[in-house]
């Protein structure tokens, strides 16, 4: 790889970040919100250092070597000269560095999706001395819950605060065996590449389509005994409603209020 297609590859990575975290917000489908400030300054620093390089080198990047370069260059290298190659040029396959920095600028990559979550088994969060007895929910209307909050209250809430109440989840739909299927959700604690997942089996209606983000209300399908590893949580479904796929699709918070 010649010296000037470095220049050009930290100028492309540098652009591509800060497309993803600045003019848009794609960098949601990878990390963590608050790595945004990070990412930026990754992608200023690396235009600064391919401007840099492209100033010291002149336009376009490759100045024609002297023969007093190669003269130097015979000295640097004492006096090895006829080997075959350029010192100056790195690998062959650093051009496969190309790749990544082309594609999150040009083609950037979906989020992570059904194929994760139907290979990765979901665990609910049990409570912890600390989170004391799950509250109760509203008594009327819909209630808008997370999916982490509702399989965790329908795998260890022996109180049964889901029992007669009608629920609202959000997700994607991730197809199952024998045309079983799971509205899902993955949560990240940095990146994407530490996903967990957690999805909710749903009874009574047919799948959508795989990765189709959808809102499904119904009521809480009890699946094992409440409070040991032999629960799992499902939903028996009233309605299913397609919708847009959130800009933070690893985000499982409530956004509305519940009741509503």
């Amino acid at each position: 790889m010649k010296r000037n297609v470095q220049v050009l590859l930290l100028l492309f990575t540098g652009v591509g970040l800060l497309h993803i975290s600045l003019l848009t917000d794609l960098y949601l489908r990878y990390v963590r919100p608050g790595l945004r400030p990070a990412l930026i300054a990754s992608g200023v620093l690396l235009i600064v250092l391919g401007a840099v390089s492209a100033a010291r080198d002149g336009f376009p990047f490759n100045r024609p070597r002297t023969d007093h370069d190669h003269r130097l260059g015979g000295h640097q290298g004492g006096g090895h000269q006829g080997h075959g190659h350029d010192h100056a040029q790195g690998p062959r396959i650093a051009w496969l560095l190309y790749v990544p920095a082309l594609t999150i600028l040009f083609l950037a990559p979906p989020a992570l999706g059904s194929y994760t979550a139907a290979r990765d088994e979901a665990k609910a969060k049990a409570p912890t001395a600390g989170d004391g007895l799950f509250p109760a929910l509203p008594r009327n209307g819909i209630v808008e819950l997370s999916l982490n909050d509702f399989s965790s209250r329908a795998v260890w809430d022996t109180g049964g605060t889901l029992r007669g109440h009608t629920v609202r989840l959000t997700g994607f739909v991730t197809p199952g065996h024998h045309g079983t299927w799971y509205v899902s959700r993955l949560a990240i604690s940095c990146c994407a590449a530490d996903a967990t997942v957690r999805k909710v089996r749903v009874h009574g209606a047919a799948a959508p389509p795989a990765d189709a983000w959808v809102s499904v209300t119904g009521t809480w399908h009890p699946t094992g005994k409440v409070g040991t590893d032999d629960a799992s949580p499902a939903l028996d479904a009233t309605t299913v409603k397609r919708v847009p796929a959130p800009k933070d699709p690893y985000n499982d918070a409530v956004a509305t209020r519940p009741g509503r």
